[in-house]
């Protein structure tokens, strides 16, 4: 029996915010002394009152405006009821049915599109060291991270397979960083990743009834990992004529596979309801529209630009628009070459290939040293182009090779091409122009 995988993702985004969601405690707190970023509010101390962080908020909908979600003009806080050490107050404040995104969507390199069903806010928990203590296992809080604003954003089940789950994963990343509300760094716990995993018949219409949801993944290839081998288990499940348990798994990098933890608990289990100590949030269209107008040029639209604009590879554009900052260095650069016969293309190719410190360097410099390798490399673009296009054809064994895996046999192509050119050419251009055709 053949299986189609329904997968959706809870993705949580730490924001890069001076002080806590509802407190004015530093939210500068990781790596610090434990407990050492603690108030009455963050702390859940009785009769200590929360206050949202505007910026968080204005932040929050900054992320959802840039996923295309509708943000909501009347939004409020509710309070997730459940007992943890990591939980203070015995609830998290959160929001339920009104948060202050919803309804959004984005598109995958594939022309897949993946909704979002909404982008809310919330306060981080504290953070649980297991250690051993005078020959005792036991549990250490730490609530620095307690109250650290939090944005959950949520898809729909529009997932099919892990690959297409990494490639909006990394735009996501992209995003929070272009938009400069988070680091987004993983191994700091700034991005955590939850998938929900079942199968269902192959055809049939409708979701499973159940879900298995893989909590708090910290990193891309982890995350598929986890995916493949939910999907491979579940599969056996099904084919003994059961159905898998909805429950909560972790992933265990050392025994490569997901490790059940608790129940999945459903929206009812939280007990939600409105939280009495914050008013309802009000946001004016005007409002909306401000945030709005402050969005800078997303991963997507920086991508294609670059492509239309400076007639780049796919391959090319993803790289220089992969990080904000190389970007902005690339566009600078190439729009500052014009003016010395140097072409986006070579100066792609400099980057790519040299990495030059960015922060060290200025465009300025950078077209200074293109011109300088130019003058050993008289051929141009088009003639190189075209010259490789010839070598490959000539050689189709030693493509074949390379596709194969065998990747160091692109240098027998890179010195034939040098040979013909009778150096004429730049070695690293020609090796760009041979991965390029090569892929």
């Amino acid at each position: 029996m053949k299986y189609t995988p329904v997968i959706g993702l809870e993705v949580h985004i730490e924001l890069y915010t001076k002080s806590k969601m509802f407190c004015s405690c530093s939210a500068d707190y990781f790596g610090k002394e434990p407990n050492t970023h603690t108030c009455p509010v963050c702390l859940g101390l009785p009769g200590a009152l929360p206050v949202p962080n505007k910026k968080a908020i204005e932040w929050c909908m900054a992320i959802g405006l840039a996923l295309n979600c509708e943000i909501s003009e009347f939004s409020k806080f509710d309070r997730k009821n459940y007992f943890y050490p990591d939980l203070p107050k015995g609830y998290q404040i959160s929001q339920y049915d009104q948060p202050f995104c919803k309804k959004g969507q984005v598109t995958l390199s594939s022309g897949k599109k993946i909704r979002i069903t909404r982008a809310h806010m919330e306060e981080d928990t504290a953070k649980l060291t297991h250690a051993k203590v005078d020959g005792k296992n036991v549990s250490l809080i730490d609530f620095n991270r307690s109250g650290i604003p939090l944005v959950e954003i949520v898809t729909e089940p529009d997932f099919e397979n892990a690959k297409d789950v990494v490639e909006y994963l990394k735009l996501l990343q992209q995003t929070a960083r272009y938009l400069g509300v988070s680091k987004a760094d993983m191994e700091k716990g700034d991005m955590r990743l939850e998938p929900n995993i079942s199968l269902k018949k192959e055809g049939s219409s409708g979701l499973p009834n159940y879900k298995v949801e893989v909590k708090n993944i910290n990193s891309f290839r982890f995350v598929e990992k986890a995916i493949n081998f939910e999907l491979e288990r579940q599969e056996k499940i099904l084919e003994e004529g059961e159905t898998p348990k909805q429950e909560t798994r972790g992933w265990n990098e050392s025994k490569q596979a997901t490790i059940s933890q608790r129940s999945k608990e459903e929206a009812h289990d939280y007990r939600y309801f409105p939280e009495p100590d914050i008013p309802p949030v009000r946001t004016g269209r005007d409002e909306i529209a401000e945030i709005k107008s402050t969005l800078p040029e997303l991963p997507q639209e920086r991508l294609k630009r670059f492509q239309t604009l400076y007639s780049l590879s796919s391959y090319d554009a993803e790289i220089l628009a992969r990080e904000k900052e190389t970007a902005d260095f690339f566009d600078q650069a190439a729009k500052d070459a014009k003016l010395h016969n140097v072409s986006p293309k070579q100066i792609a190719n400099f980057i790519i290939n040299k990495k030059p410190d960015i922060e060290k360097t200025l465009p300025a410099e950078l077209i200074q040293s293109v011109i300088s390798q130019k003058t050993s490399a008289t051929i141009s673009q088009s003639d190189l182009e075209e010259l490789v296009k010839e070598i490959l054809s000539e050689n189709p064994d030693i493509v074949a090779d390379y596709k194969k895996g065998k990747t160091n046999s692109i240098q027998v192509l890179i010195g034939k091409v040098m040979q013909k050119t009778k150096g004429q050419a730049n070695a690293s251009e020609v090796k760009t122009e041979l991965e390029n055709l090569l892929k």
